[in-house]
């Protein structure tokens, strides 16, 4: 059973701007405060304004967070594909806090397709799982002998005469 929590209308205004694709923003708040609400809505939101799903790289800390980012959004999407006009619009508005230009309702129809056509799908991950695909993609081939390897949620790479610790409170261990 879930329970109706009460947001006030300046905790949506401060989400609202949190989730407005044109501004540049960090999201950092306790835990149940709504950091995955706002993340959806932003990416949502990018995605109505032409951001093609590819384009979007969005990190979170913990696995959890992203894979429930992911739900959200291809819910939200796939509900939008099947929403009669009427209630497309009123849901349209409520996130974008203005009334919808039939080509933006237009959009909203098409992006659960786009986003399932996109080789790898939507880019919602952990931020440490992309840091690790990056040092796979370009190793540091005069340093590294070996491939890096995440161990206890550390990355770890190992050098000639040392192991780098990534990530972690001590900027380097001693083998």
């Amino acid at each position: 059973m879930s329970r109706q929590v009460r947001v006030s209308f300046d905790v949506i205004a401060q989400q609202r701007q949190a989730a407005d694709p044109g501004s540049s923003v960090w999201v950092k708040a306790n835990a149940g405060s709504g950091k995955t609400h706002v993340l959806t809505e932003r990416v949502l939101r990018l995605l109505l304004s032409g951001v093609r799903p590819e384009e979007i790289l969005c990190l979170t800390y913990t696995k959890a967070a992203a894979a429930e980012m992911r739900r959200r959004v291809s819910a939200r999407l796939a509900e939008w594909s099947l929403l009669d006009d009427r209630d497309l619009t009123a849901a349209l508005r409520q996130m974008e806090d203005r009334a919808p230009t039939s080509a933006l309702t237009a959009r909203a129809r098409t992006l659960f397709a786009h986003a399932l056509e996109t080789p790898g799908g939507l880019k919602i991950n952990t931020i440490h799982a992309f840091c690790e695909s990056v040092l796979h993609r370009f190793p540091l081939e005069e340093l590294c002998h070996s491939t890096p390897a995440v161990a206890g949620g550390r990355l770890y790479i190992r050098t000639e005469k040392h192991l780098f610790s990534l990530g972690g409170d001590k900027a380097a261990a001693r083998p």
